[in-house]
């Protein structure tokens, strides 16, 4: 398997593969069932893998680079090949990329402390830079791709118009001052937005207000990493460097 440090794992829409990218520089290709690896490893950035994401039919991954690299690269699902398109802007680390729903964008986050929106087809950024005021360690797009997410280092929450760069929102958390603001994700239905505080919280918003919908919730006794909607939209779950898997 992989020789360093995994950044980035996904689960296919069907379920039954997983891609991962690590700080061996490789994405690999998994079958759930058989735990068993998919063909050779992908091989083509120059420094580590930080994050990956699949497009909604399976076909296509993205991948986005650190600091030797900072590249954002897409390759074929079948063939592991690299596609004919490289995406060159970012000046630092990639730490978050992710496909539009349709396919046709891809939005990716940097430690250059900038968003950026791509044609997934031509590689040539859509637009300015959306600027946090530190590094931005997630995005992702709404259900229907008329908004982005952003979550960063600045301790802000950013939602943007993604076709405009509007920024709409900016939500800040009710913990400590220092928290960076890791994963951020909408709900399946759009109209929530949840975000893990490096400090232990996860705060849930209104995507249109901006305005909490319950408390921040403590719970985790280590730093919150990753966090996700259940597929109705009305729980959620946390995971943590305590080693804790939380639902809410």
């Amino acid at each position: 398997g992989h020789t360093n440090t995994i950044f980035s794992v996904v689960f296919s829409e069907d379920g039954k593969r997983i891609v991962s990218g690590s700080g061996d520089s490789t994405i690999r290709i998994w079958d759930v069932e058989t735990g068993q690896q998919i063909g050779a490893p992908i091989n083509g950035h120059e420094g580590k893998v930080r994050s990956v994401a699949l497009s909604l039919d399976g076909k296509r991954i993205v991948s986005g680079s650190d600091s030797e690299d900072v590249t954002i690269r897409l390759w074929d699902v079948e063939t592991g090949q690299q596609l004919n398109v490289i995406f060159i802007g970012h000046t630092g680390s990639v730490m978050s990329v992710k496909f539009s729903p349709d396919g046709r964008r891809i939005v990716s986050g940097s430690s250059d402390t900038t968003v950026r929106v791509w044609d997934a087809q031509t590689g040539q950024q859509l637009g300015l830079p959306l600027n946090h005021n530190d590094e931005v360690l997630s995005v992702a797009f709404s259900p229907d791709g008329r908004r982005i997410v952003s979550g960063s280092s600045d301790k802000m929450v950013r939602v943007w118009d993604a076709q405009s760069g509007k920024q709409l929102l900016a939500l800040v958390g009710a913990g400590r001052d220092r928290d960076a603001v890791y994963p951020v994700t909408f709900s399946p239905d759009g109209k929530y937005i949840a975000s893990c505080f490096e400090y232990n919280q996860v705060s849930v918003w209104d995507s249109q207000t901006g305005l909490p919908v319950c408390r921040a919730i403590v719970g985790h006794r280590g730093i919150v990493h990753s966090i996700a909607f259940s597929p109705n939209g009305k729980q959620v779950v946390s995971g943590s460097a305590d080693m804790n898997i939380r639902v809410w």
